[in-house]
Protein backbone atom coordinates (compact mmCIF):
# COMPACT_ATOMS: atom_id res chain seq x y z
CA UNK A 1 0.00 0.00 0.00
CA UNK A 2 1.39 3.55 -1.23
CA UNK A 3 0.89 6.48 1.19
CA UNK A 4 -1.26 9.36 -1.50
CA UNK A 5 0.67 10.98 -3.36
CA UNK A 6 3.74 8.81 -3.36
CA UNK A 7 5.78 7.85 -6.31
CA UNK A 8 5.27 4.29 -7.27
CA UNK A 9 7.86 2.10 -9.11
CA UNK A 10 5.66 1.73 -11.72
CA UNK A 11 4.92 4.95 -12.59
CA UNK A 12 8.71 5.44 -12.45
CA UNK A 13 9.07 2.51 -14.95
CA UNK A 14 6.22 3.91 -17.04
CA UNK A 15 7.63 7.23 -17.50
CA UNK A 16 11.24 6.04 -18.19
CA UNK A 17 9.70 3.61 -21.10
CA UNK A 18 7.49 6.27 -22.35
CA UNK A 19 10.70 9.34 -22.52
CA UNK A 20 14.28 8.10 -22.70
CA UNK A 21 14.10 4.69 -23.72
CA UNK A 22 11.61 5.63 -26.27
CA UNK A 23 14.06 8.22 -27.58
CA UNK A 24 16.77 6.77 -26.89
CA UNK A 25 16.39 3.28 -27.88
CA UNK A 26 13.44 2.17 -29.99
CA UNK A 27 13.44 5.48 -32.46
CA UNK A 28 17.61 5.05 -32.88
CA UNK A 29 16.95 0.93 -33.14
CA UNK A 30 14.28 1.69 -36.02
CA UNK A 31 16.59 4.18 -37.82
CA UNK A 32 19.27 1.77 -37.76
CA UNK A 33 16.80 -0.97 -39.13
CA UNK A 34 15.26 1.10 -41.58
CA UNK A 35 18.42 3.29 -42.95
CA UNK A 36 21.72 0.54 -41.88
CA UNK A 37 24.11 1.79 -44.10
CA UNK A 38 27.06 3.16 -41.74
CA UNK A 39 29.38 5.48 -42.73
CA UNK A 40 32.52 4.31 -44.75
CA UNK A 41 35.69 4.59 -42.78
CA UNK A 42 38.98 2.60 -42.10
CA UNK A 43 39.27 0.44 -39.07
CA UNK A 44 41.37 2.36 -37.08
CA UNK A 45 38.71 5.01 -37.21
CA UNK A 46 35.68 2.66 -37.26
CA UNK A 47 37.35 1.59 -33.87
CA UNK A 48 38.05 5.02 -32.30
CA UNK A 49 34.63 6.25 -33.10
CA UNK A 50 33.21 2.86 -30.88
CA UNK A 51 35.39 3.67 -28.27
CA UNK A 52 34.71 6.91 -28.06
CA UNK A 53 31.06 6.66 -28.67
CA UNK A 54 30.63 4.02 -26.21
CA UNK A 55 32.54 6.30 -23.46
CA UNK A 56 30.14 9.18 -24.32
CA UNK A 57 27.07 6.96 -24.21
CA UNK A 58 27.98 5.20 -20.86
CA UNK A 59 28.90 8.79 -19.34
CA UNK A 60 25.46 9.82 -20.66
CA UNK A 61 23.80 7.01 -19.19
CA UNK A 62 24.87 7.70 -15.96
CA UNK A 63 23.92 11.48 -16.04
CA UNK A 64 20.24 9.80 -16.91
CA UNK A 65 20.30 7.36 -13.99
CA UNK A 66 21.77 10.13 -11.45
CA UNK A 67 19.29 12.52 -12.12
CA UNK A 68 16.07 9.96 -12.25
CA UNK A 69 17.69 8.99 -8.96
CA UNK A 70 17.82 12.45 -7.58
CA UNK A 71 14.41 13.45 -8.82
CA UNK A 72 12.93 10.18 -7.14
CA UNK A 73 14.99 10.68 -3.86
CA UNK A 74 14.66 14.60 -3.03
CA UNK A 75 12.10 15.89 -5.69
CA UNK A 76 9.04 13.02 -4.79
CA UNK A 77 8.29 13.00 -8.50
CA UNK A 78 8.95 11.13 -11.44
CA UNK A 79 10.90 12.79 -15.12
CA UNK A 80 7.69 13.14 -17.04
CA UNK A 81 5.88 16.00 -17.27
CA UNK A 82 2.66 14.94 -16.55
CA UNK A 83 3.86 13.55 -13.00
CA UNK A 84 6.29 16.50 -11.92
CA UNK A 85 8.80 16.28 -8.84
CA UNK A 86 7.16 17.75 -5.97
CA UNK A 87 10.25 20.04 -5.19
CA UNK A 88 13.13 21.76 -6.92
CA UNK A 89 16.08 19.55 -7.10
CA UNK A 90 19.57 20.93 -7.29
CA UNK A 91 21.80 18.70 -5.28
CA UNK A 92 23.87 16.39 -7.28
CA UNK A 93 24.24 17.04 -11.03
CA UNK A 94 21.51 19.69 -10.43
CA UNK A 95 24.18 22.11 -8.81
CA UNK A 96 26.27 22.40 -12.36
CA UNK A 97 23.76 21.97 -14.45
CA UNK A 98 19.98 23.07 -14.97
CA UNK A 99 19.29 20.33 -17.51
CA UNK A 100 21.60 17.40 -16.92
CA UNK A 101 19.29 14.45 -17.79
CA UNK A 102 18.45 16.35 -21.28
CA UNK A 103 22.33 16.45 -21.19
CA UNK A 104 22.41 12.88 -20.40
CA UNK A 105 19.87 11.98 -23.23
CA UNK A 106 22.02 14.01 -25.91
CA UNK A 107 25.28 12.12 -24.84
CA UNK A 108 23.51 8.51 -25.13
CA UNK A 109 22.11 9.72 -28.66
CA UNK A 110 25.81 11.18 -29.92
CA UNK A 111 27.38 7.81 -28.46
CA UNK A 112 24.94 6.11 -30.41
CA UNK A 113 25.33 7.69 -33.77
CA UNK A 114 29.09 7.71 -33.16
CA UNK A 115 28.98 3.75 -32.49
CA UNK A 116 26.73 3.16 -35.26
CA UNK A 117 28.33 5.43 -37.95
CA UNK A 118 24.77 6.53 -38.84
CA UNK A 119 23.66 9.61 -40.09
CA UNK A 120 20.23 8.53 -39.43
CA UNK A 121 21.16 8.60 -35.89
CA UNK A 122 23.50 11.95 -36.60
CA UNK A 123 20.11 13.79 -37.94
CA UNK A 124 17.61 12.30 -34.92
CA UNK A 125 20.31 13.59 -32.48
CA UNK A 126 20.27 17.15 -33.97
CA UNK A 127 16.83 17.16 -34.25
CA UNK A 128 15.77 15.71 -30.90
CA UNK A 129 18.28 18.40 -29.14
CA UNK A 130 16.39 21.26 -31.42
CA UNK A 131 13.17 19.93 -30.50
CA UNK A 132 14.57 19.87 -26.68
CA UNK A 133 16.29 23.05 -26.50
CA UNK A 134 13.25 24.96 -27.85
CA UNK A 135 11.06 23.12 -25.24
CA UNK A 136 12.92 23.75 -22.19
CA UNK A 137 12.83 27.71 -22.99
CA UNK A 138 9.30 27.97 -24.31
CA UNK A 139 7.69 25.53 -22.13
CA UNK A 140 9.23 23.81 -19.46
CA UNK A 141 11.14 27.13 -17.90
CA UNK A 142 8.38 29.32 -17.78
CA UNK A 143 6.41 26.01 -15.99
CA UNK A 144 8.97 25.45 -12.89
CA UNK A 145 8.70 29.36 -12.68
CA UNK A 146 5.47 29.27 -11.81
CA UNK A 147 5.82 26.18 -9.55
CA UNK A 148 8.81 27.01 -7.50
CA UNK A 149 8.70 31.27 -7.90
CA UNK A 150 11.42 32.79 -6.28
CA UNK A 151 13.56 29.66 -5.65
CA UNK A 152 13.52 28.69 -9.20
CA UNK A 153 14.57 32.12 -10.30
CA UNK A 154 17.79 32.23 -7.51
CA UNK A 155 18.37 28.94 -8.98
CA UNK A 156 18.88 29.90 -12.51
CA UNK A 157 20.75 32.88 -11.50
CA UNK A 158 23.60 30.37 -9.90
CA UNK A 159 23.01 27.20 -12.55
CA UNK A 160 23.54 27.31 -16.22
CA UNK A 161 21.48 25.89 -18.64
CA UNK A 162 23.75 23.75 -20.63
CA UNK A 163 27.24 24.35 -19.82
CA UNK A 164 27.97 23.39 -16.51
CA UNK A 165 30.56 25.37 -14.46
CA UNK A 166 32.71 22.90 -12.20
CA UNK A 167 32.73 24.58 -9.37
CA UNK A 168 30.12 23.27 -6.76
CA UNK A 169 27.05 25.60 -6.12
CA UNK A 170 25.64 25.34 -2.44
CA UNK A 171 22.61 23.87 -2.07
CA UNK A 172 20.09 25.77 -0.57
CA UNK A 173 20.22 24.24 3.15
CA UNK A 174 23.98 24.38 2.85
CA UNK A 175 23.77 28.66 2.16
CA UNK A 176 21.37 28.52 4.87
CA UNK A 177 23.25 26.23 7.66
CA UNK A 178 25.62 28.65 6.77
CA UNK A 179 23.51 32.01 7.84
Amino acid sequence: MTRAGEVTAWRHAAAIALLPFTNTVAIPSALVARWPHPWSTPPAVTAALLTVGAVVAFGGLWLVVHSIRLFVRLGHGTLAPWDPTQALVGDGAYRHIRNPMKAGLFLILAGEALMTRSTALLVWFACFVLVNAVYIRLHEEPGLRGRFGAQYRDYCERVPRWWPKFTAQKTRAAEEATS
